[in-house]
């Protein structure tokens, strides 16, 4: 009997839970140098107040599916989340030589690249349910490359997450320029990433004393947070669960310590 009450009880608290999560999304058309960009914004509509604000930034496929339902994921703990879009009018693809191309496009010029991102942060910052003080961006392969831009742009984030990101090294004045804190989230056995650049960025970021950690996951290749990595057809893309599970909760940690704590 009290077994059944017990199993009662957990299901009551776990439907209070749900009932609590209203998670509202809508596509939000906006502009940067000419081109017209859909981006994915969500948030959950039974939360009162302003609240912290994440940007989250896709990998090279562009803003699919899986960058959407990240910013959701996020919009059911409580933030704002705004999956943007990179390649304009929310172009995506699923051939590995056409994601090359469009990523490459962006960033072949630095000043596009960090001006989409920040037109993009924009559109966050200025959403009526955010906190523009508490802001973080997060992203995934090309998209954690471009969270760095970001952060390298100078813009005002609390917290830079990337997951499996290509690791654009700075130069001096941009790693100067950084105010965020920073987490990159590897895979050790990661081999699109040379081992000669991430000494060149850890080496960029302790001269410019910026704050940051890194962790690797043993056995993690490329795109180790997506559960559809492996049907790709790429070699060295493959999906890790572990990895995946403890990268997300070191960046709730990450936002614990910066985005959650009200000023």
């Amino acid at each position: 009997m009290r077994g059944t009450w017990l199993i009662a009880m957990s299901l009551a608290l776990c439907n209070v839970s749900f009932a609590r999560a209203d998670v509202k999304t809508k596509t939000v058309t906006y502009e940067y140098d000419g081109v017209t960009f859909k981006g994915h914004l969500a948030w959950d509509d039974a939360a009162k107040g302003k609240r912290p604000g994440v940007l989250v930034v896709h990998e090279w496929w562009g803003l699919n599916d899986y960058a959407r339902k990240r910013a959701e994921q996020l919009a059911g703990l409580g933030y704002v989340a705004f999956a943007c879009d990179m390649y304009g009018e929310g172009k995506t693809t699923e051939h590995p030589r056409d994601a090359g191309e469009m990523a490459g496009e962006v960033r072949k010029n630095v000043k596009t690249w960090q001006g989409r991102a920040k037109a993009a942060l924009k559109v966050l910052q200025d959403d009526d349910r955010v906190d523009a003080k508490r802001m973080a961006a997060i992203g995934y392969c090309f998209g954690g490359s471009t969270a760095l831009q970001l952060a390298y742009s100078g813009a005002d984030l609390a917290a830079v997450v990337t997951f499996h990101a290509g690791l654009p090294v700075p130069d001096e004045e941009q790693a100067k320029a950084i105010k965020a804190k920073i987490l990159i989230c590897h895979g050790a056995a990661d081999s699109f990433v040379p081992e000669d650049t991430i000494k060149k960025v850890r080496a960029a970021f302790e001269d410019a004393k910026v704050d940051y950690e890194m962790n690797y996951y043993g056995g993690a290749q490329h795109s180790f947070t997506v559960p559809t990595a492996d049907k790709a057809g790429v070699k060295g893309l493959s999906y890790n669960a572990a990895a995946d599970h403890r990268s997300w909760h070191a960046m709730r940690r990450l936002f614990h310590e910066t985005i959650d704590a009200r000023k």
